[in-house]
């Protein structure tokens, strides 16, 4: 793709991009472990999040709600920065509020029942105000913590573990009639999709995990994060073959590449709700491009 627009450099591993009405972007530095806005000539830290914040979303609030993997530890390879095992201090992974106007930072969820969060990594809010969002898991030097798909009620009250068992839920996102929610697995790069049949419950298989598989790569890559279009099709952000994956709801993959092998995030602005902003973590770089399609308008994002 050569109409690529560079909107940011030198950030600190970035995800969870929110497209502003201005033009900028809140999104998260992973590593730097920050929520931080980015203008094409500056950015400027709006809170310190601490463990590893690795998904945001605007709630009905107005807050940034985030979800944070409770931190990795990094190595560098071949010029790019690569998350890898729990970080030393790790503890927990949980569900967060920042208050834009303050910068202040509110754990709202670190459990469901007895169980801790392992690594929460992304989220997005239904229309009626509530979160449905994925936990990775957590790799450590010798095991892995299985992840899967929550729901969760922003003001404290209430979580659900829809489905779990997973090799690292990664994006997720609701269909645009909201009957559906999407999510990326991101070591076997297959996209689930989820029947939402009541508030936090998903149907169930008699064989297995719930979710349907719509579609399983064949090239060697893992899925990341994930944009809905306004047509339905998934946008899913892909690592080692690094683009963005676009998948139709029966199944059809193509392929966008990009000058990164770590794409991780795609997010949806613009008049038309076609420019793509995309995040190249592992060069630390925000990019821009204008889509084929047109991005489905998020529940409570700010334009």
């Amino acid at each position: 793709m050569s109409d690529i627009e560079i909107i940011a450099t030198g950030l600190q591993f970035p995800e969870g991009p929110i497209v502003m009405p201005d033009g900028s972007v809140i999104l998260v530095e992973i590593k730097r472990k920050t929520l931080t806005r980015v203008w094409r000539d500056r950015a400027e830290v709006i809170a310190q999040i601490g463990g590893g914040p690795n998904g945001a979303a605007f709630g009905p609030d107005g807050a940034v709600y985030i979800t944070n993997n409770g931190g990795f530890r990094y190595h560098e390879a071949g010029g790019f920065t690569i998350p890898t095992t729990a970080a030393e201090d790790y503890t927990t992974g949980r569900i967060e509020r920042v208050d834009l106007g303050t910068g202040k930072v509110e754990r709202i969820y670190d459990k469901v029942d007895d169980n801790k969060l392992s690594g929460p990594n992304d989220l997005v809010f239904d229309k009626a105000g509530n979160i449905w969002f994925t936990d990775l898991g957590k790799n450590y030097a010798r095991s892995t913590d299985r992840g899967g798909l929550y729901y969760a009620k922003p003001n404290g009250s209430l979580i659900k573990e829809a489905a779990y068992g997973y090799v690292g839920l990664n994006g997720v996102g609701l269909s645009p009639d909201e009957n559906v929610v999407y999510a990326a697995e991101t070591e076997t790069a297959r996209l689930f999709a989820f029947d939402i049949t009541g508030e936090g419950e998903v149907a169930r298989s008699p064989l297995g995990p719930p979710g349907r598989v719509v579609a399983t790569q064949t090239t060697y890559c893992y899925f990341d994060s994930l944009a809905v279009q306004a047509n339905g099709d998934v946008c899913v952000a892909t690592i080692l073959n690094g683009g963005i994956t676009t998948i139709t709801p029966d199944g059809v993959s193509t392929h966008t590449a990009l000058p990164d092998p770590l794409v991780t995030n795609i997010a949806f602005g613009g008049a038309d709700m076609r420019d793509a902003y995309i995040t190249l973590s592992g060069t630390g770089q925000l990019v821009k491009v204008r889509w084929p399609e047109p991005g489905l308008k998020l529940n409570f994002a700010p334009y």
